[in-house]
């Protein structure tokens, strides 16, 4: 999820998370996850990073444009990544020449992988 400001609506980040914020915590189904204080601002909206941290969604800041990520969370999957490096990959591009991902070091890269099955 990227956000542009860190304190939301508790509806907003419902939608766009899935976690209801109710009396008991932060509730997704039967799962409800007690919030630390902190958590909710007295106006009714939350501290998106209170709120990702105890449900254990990583959070990321990309400063140069202004913006937060908050990763899934793992506080009902469990899973998570535990390093933002990619492996060293290796394959042939469209020409068949072999290209290395680590050429690409330092740049922001999206893969995209497809299959057939």
């Amino acid at each position: 999820m990227i956000l542009r400001e860190l304190v939301l609506d508790p509806a907003e980040f419902a939608a766009r998370t899935g976690w209801q914020i109710k009396a008991e915590g932060a509730c997704k189904g039967e799962v409800c996850i007690p919030l630390p204080a902190q958590a909710r601002l007295d106006d009714g909206r939350v501290d998106a990073v209170a709120v990702a941290r105890t449900l254990g969604m990583p959070v990321v800041e990309d400063a140069a444009h202004g913006a937060w990520v908050l990763g899934p969370e793992t506080a009902v999957t469990g899973r998570a990544l535990t390093t933002a490096v990619a492996p060293e990959l290796e394959l042939p591009d469209a020409d068949g020449n072999p290209f290395k991902l680590s050429s690409l070091h330092g740049r922001k890269v999206l893969l995209v992988a497809w299959a057939s099955w």
